[in-house]
């Protein structure tokens, strides 16, 4: 039970990515239920720095090996630890429609990139 009305205790966020017949889409979706479109955000821990990092690096033109180095050199800002393929997954959806989950080995290869 709600003890404020409007106000919910406990709720998830979700990133939900998608591709259309013209291009990929994310949105952002709330506790409260709202939604709101993005071309890059975050969520969680250190969410403002990692906004912040991807305002400075995000552009439309980016090319997909672009986006992931992105992506991960964000995670890698607010993470605490070591960043590994065993600690972070990276999905990308395309053109195809189909979602794909990065191994561990192509994480690892990205980030040997990035380093």
């Amino acid at each position: 039970m709600t003890l404020i009305r409007g106000v919910r205790p406990f709720g998830v966020s979700l990133l939900v990515a998608g591709y259309d017949d013209h291009c990929p889409q994310l949105y952002q979706i709330d506790p409260s239920g709202s939604y709101f479109p993005w071309k890059a955000t975050a969520i969680g821990k250190n969410v403002c720095n990692a906004k912040t990092f991807l305002e400075k690096r995000y552009t439309d033109e980016m090319e997909l090996e672009d986006a992931i180095h992105t992506a991960i050199l964000t995670l890698k800002e607010g993470f605490e630890g070591q960043v590994s393929g065993k600690n972070i997954e990276v999905g990308i959806v395309g053109p195809d429609c189909k979602f794909r989950v990065l191994t561990p080995i192509e994480v690892d290869d990205y980030l040997g990139e990035v380093d």
